[in-house]
């Protein structure tokens, strides 16, 4: 089981300008963050149609040029934006520009604007998650193999190529996966880091048993694979005056609905223990603008260290609970 626990901060790019993005990694980085990250949305769904939104990966090069230590993320690439070849380009050159601090996510796609907007196919469920898991096999032969042959339902190769390899000896995939059905058996055959999205414990706790159970179907131990989660939060200072819930009120209803603490560092830590005693170990906090600068502080200063002295204290509680 690992047992090393990591923060995050998923910064998104929704910040308006460039610069807005290059100060909220830099300050990440500085503050002892593990990695940072992106999405890979076109028309972010939460959001007015018309709400400015960089180009993900492009933007991730960027970024990652302007930082030197802190891993750098994109999570998740839909699989129905791009073939899964470019994919594994696109991914070996980030690898080479960060100097090997990339980690790669896909997904199969959801609720993104840009599907209407700029008609861009969206298959059924069913066969989205047909073509991520030939995706997840494609991009792991083209980053690790010197040729790939592959005859799939979706995608045909070839004796393909791919040149330069990433940096990194195995490039981290992240799987982006919620569904009990067809998505979380499939991170669980695929991915290096899981990541979902923030759930009660109840929820989460009964994902956990679904990815450990396919985890050992695929033959694979599921203490192997890193369990992310992507929580929301307002943290304050203990002692000082109570924020209160009215600062989000032009904040979108499904992103309000993503916060799981809203007061001190403390109450964050509580918050988040039930997810260390069910095996998480990644915590991503998702910001928004404009940027919650206290709360980032305070995550990496307090609430991080706190967690982490939980997870060496932790025990199993899956089994037998």
């Amino acid at each position: 089981m690992m047992e090393d626990i990591r923060f995050a901060v998923h910064s998104g790019q929704l910040h308006g300008t460039v610069e807005a993005c290059v100060e909220l990694w830099q300050r990440a980085e500085e503050l002892g963050y593990d990695s940072i990250s992106i999405f890979d949305f076109l028309r972010p769904w939460a959001y007015p149609p018309d709400w400015p939104c960089f180009e993900g990966t492009t933007l991730l090069a960027a970024l990652a040029s302007r930082t030197s230590r802190i891993r750098c993320a994109m999570m998740v690439s839909p699989i129905t934006w791009r073939h899964p070849a470019v994919m594994a380009n696109i991914a070996s050159t980030l690898d080479h520009i960060s100097g090997g601090r990339l980690e790669f996510g896909v997904g199969a796609g959801g609720t993104d604007r840009a599907y209407e907007q700029y008609g861009i196919p969206f298959p059924s469920t069913a066969v989205r998650a047909g073509m991520l898991d030939e995706a997840c096999r494609v991009l792991r032969s083209l980053w690790e193999r010197d040729e790939t042959t592959f005859h799939g339902e979706h995608y045909t190769f070839d004796r393909a190529c791919l040149a330069p390899k990433p940096v990194q000896a195995r490039l981290p995939l992240i799987v982006g996966a919620n569904g009990l059905r067809h998505m979380i058996p499939l991170a669980a055959r695929h991915a290096d880091v899981w990541n979902s999205v923030s759930a009660s414990p109840q929820e989460y706790r009964r994902k956990v048993e679904v990815f450990d159970d396919a985890c050992e179907r695929a033959g694979r131990d599921p203490g192997e694979v890193r369990k992310s989660i992507t929580f929301r939060a307002v943290v304050t200072p203990s002692g000082a005056g109570r924020r209160t819930s009215s600062e989000l009120a032009d904040t979108p209803d499904a992103i309000r609905n993503q916060y799981i603490s809203f007061g001190s560092a403390e109450q964050c830590v509580e918050a988040l223990a039930p997810y260390v005693e069910l095996g998480a170990t990644d915590f991503v906090l998702a910001v928004k603008a404009p940027v919650d600068w206290q709360t980032l502080e305070l995550v990496a200063t307090q609430v991080a260290p706190a967690v982490r002295q939980l997870a060496r204290d932790r025990r199993p509680v899956l089994s037998g609970s």
